[in-house]
């Protein structure tokens, strides 16, 4: 097992095909044509997704379910003998609503990867922080598994693999601040992640090697989220932070390069390492697996480089 620092990391299987993927619903509900396209493109992939009874719901509102349809579906999918592994349908909104429901137990007694992000970044991190689950910030059926070409799969069979595996300028990765930093990789949606501080499930930041990402924020809106995390001292400890490709993080009219800018002067007292623009999460294309709760390395020079080490 790997330490953790806090919590030790549970040791989980291998997986590959033909394992059976319990697809749960978690949070909004998606198009039912994304449900279909994503369903066939697993199938050739080899595995065999299994919809759990909630899982195309709609409604009420944008949710999938109630709260307690769409915990129910969790649970069952964790406690599913004939199922290797768990895949969000899709993020949205609504999984803040069920962190209170967690059986922690229970989970802990059927340990699985789930592969989530977005608005699922909270019960991730919840299980990862609480129980060692490893948290898979990686691609969704219905979100990227419908297109050709949404999932970035070496990094995808290499987190199931439990392998360690290496991202960089191919997935985006381009270099904000130099140097070197290893750490407990550990991060998300960055709007997900501000809006749990001052709550029980305030995400643990400490000696961790962050990763931080976002969908449709303007560049003010990252720069007082990240003075928020500073503010909250969530940024004491990080050894290092990786962004994602921040997709569509622009102001119209703007200079192209504000994003980048205003990382630089929102960090300009951080020691470690920074890089920008690692497809995984919210992106235009390959969705990148990352396995938080894994050790990794930042490297940082005239290119950017993102190790990610056996979680084994």
């Amino acid at each position: 097992m790997v330490n953790m620092g806090t919590r030790t990391l549970l040791k989980l299987p291998p997986i590959a095909p033909p394992a059976a993927i319990s697809v749960v619903a978690p949070a909004s509900f998606a198009r039912q044509e994304r449900i279909d396209n994503g369903t066939s493109r697993l199938q050739a992939l080899g595995f065999a997704p299994r919809f759990l009874a909630n899982a195309t719901a709609r409604g009420p509102l944008f949710f999938a379910g109630t709260p307690q349809q769409r915990i129910a579906d969790l649970h069952a999918a964790f406690a599913d003998p004939a199922s290797q592994l768990l895949m969000s349908l899709r993020g949205g909104y609504g999984s803040n609503h069920i962190l209170d429901l967690l059986d922690l137990n229970l989970i802990a007694a059927h340990p699985k990867p789930f592969f989530a992000y977005s608005d699922l970044t909270g019960p991730q991190l919840h299980l990862l922080d609480h129980l060692g689950l490893p948290a898979f910030h990686g691609p969704m059926l219905a979100a990227d598994f419908f297109l050709e070409n949404g999932v970035h799969l070496d990094s995808f069979y290499a987190a199931l693999a439990g392998a360690a595996y290496t991202v960089g300028s191919a997935q985006g990765l381009r270099p904000i601040q130099a140097g070197t930093a290893t750490g407990t990789l550990y991060g998300g949606c960055l709007s997900i992640l501000v809006s749990l501080l001052g709550t029980r499930w305030e995400p643990d930041t400490t000696n961790k090697l962050l990763f931080l990402e976002d969908v449709g924020a303007k560049p003010y809106q990252i720069d007082r989220m990240l003075w928020q995390l500073r503010a909250a001292g969530k940024l004491q400890g990080v050894t290092g932070i990786v962004f994602g490709e921040m997709l569509d993080c622009a102001s119209p009219g703007a200079e192209p390069d504000l994003l980048e800018k205003v990382l630089r002067s929102a960090l300009a007292d951080f020691k470690g390492p920074v890089a920008l623009g690692l497809r995984s999460g919210h992106v235009s294309r390959d969705n990148v697996t990352l396995t938080f709760g894994a050790p990794a390395t930042l490297r940082v020079g005239d290119d950017a480089q993102l190790e990610i080490a056996n979680r084994n």
